[in-house]
């Protein structure tokens, strides 16, 4: 098994600190230029749009972490409740709320619904911030792990990519379809860059320079399937695939499962390296959760494994993620 060392000597290698200078928050997404947006913009050829986001509902993906749940939706306002206000509460002055509710209702035909929801921002399709994980009391390009307070993180927070956007050249390797269902599942056959190249090559696609790549695991079809969720686990890429991504300058990176990267640890002594490479090292998003079971069909049957892909995460400031509904259109 690698050890410590063999994990520094990798974080050493793929390390992007001070590359795009002293204050730069984005990391790799700097490789998404004007060029590359208009490649893949000039990619939608027949205009079909694939939605990568799984649903935000009670019966989402999470199940087996207490810290992170699934988003509980609650109506603050609805028609069961519309007379109730007109006849009961015109005059309720105790409750402000539902007095003021009556007041939009009362004489008139006007009515509303309204909702809100609770949950964890990374509870379902999502995007992991640069200040999602540290060690050795360091974020991405050198900041401090403290600048992440008790009211978000200061530096390196989701919000601070909104002003690049996120809009580029996808790409889809599809593992299920090169290894065959069962086998993509078996937690204990990691992704390999060798296995990376393998796919590339039998799906005649070429990985380069402000790149999406998005694998396809099996989690999702599986998870429909048996309806395990959670920290169910599945195959996923090795720690070793970090350096694939970084020779080929990727923009990030996103998978159908929870963590991208196996679950097992293939470092003694380190838990989710891939991770820690990515997001700390080179400053490279991960995406989770991401369902691309419909665009898988339809890159099978056309041939065409690239895509233009808009991802924006939600501006939450000082977030260390964001839900996410990726689009891809050919």
């Amino acid at each position: 098994m690698p050890t410590m060392s063999d994990f520094h000597s990798a974080a050493d290698r793929v390390r992007n600190w001070g590359r795009w200078g002293d204050e730069d928050e984005i990391g790799t997404l700097n490789f998404i230029d004007e060029e590359k947006m208009r490649e893949a913009g000039a990619l939608v050829k027949k205009g079909a749009v694939f939605s990568l986001g799984l649903d935000f509902g009670s019966g989402g993906p999470q199940g087996d972490f207490l810290f992170r749940n699934n988003p509980i939706h609650v109506m603050t306002v609805d028609g069961g409740d519309a007379e109730h206000f007109v006849q009961h509460s015109k005059d309720w002055t105790a409750n402000p709320t539902a007095h003021q509710i009556s007041q939009f209702f009362a004489d008139n035909p006007f009515r509303f619904n309204d909702d809100m929801i609770i949950m964890p921002l990374q509870a379902a399709t999502q995007w992991d911030a640069l200040s999602h994980t540290y060690y050795d009391g360091k974020l991405y390009n050198g900041f401090p792990a403290s600048a992440v307070t008790s009211q978000g993180a200061t530096r390196c927070g989701i919000d601070k990519v909104i002003d690049k956007g996120i809009a580029t050249r996808g790409v889809l390797l599809d593992v299920v379809a090169h290894r065959g269902d069962e086998v993509c599942l078996d937690p204990a056959v990691v992704i390999t860059p060798e296995e990376l190249d393998e796919v590339a090559d039998r799906q005649g696609v070429a990985v380069g320079r402000g790149d999406i790549v998005v694998v396809r695991t099996g989690w999702c079809e599986n998870w429909r399937r048996t309806g395990e969720r959670g920290a169910m686990a599945t195959t996923g890429l090795s720690w070793t695939c970090a350096e694939w991504l970084h020779e080929r300058e990727v923009a990030a990176v996103a998978a159908d499962n929870l963590t991208v990267e196996v679950q097992q640890s293939e470092i003694d002594g380190v838990f989710l390296p891939f991770h820690l490479l990515c997001e700390r090292d080179m400053g490279m998003m991960l995406g989770e959760y991401w369902d691309v079971t419909a665009l898988a069909a339809d890159c099978a049957q056309d041939g065409v494994y690239e895509f233009q892909l808009i991802a924006p995460p939600l501006s939450v400031v000082g977030a260390v993620g964001s839900p996410v509904n990726p689009i891809a259109i050919k």
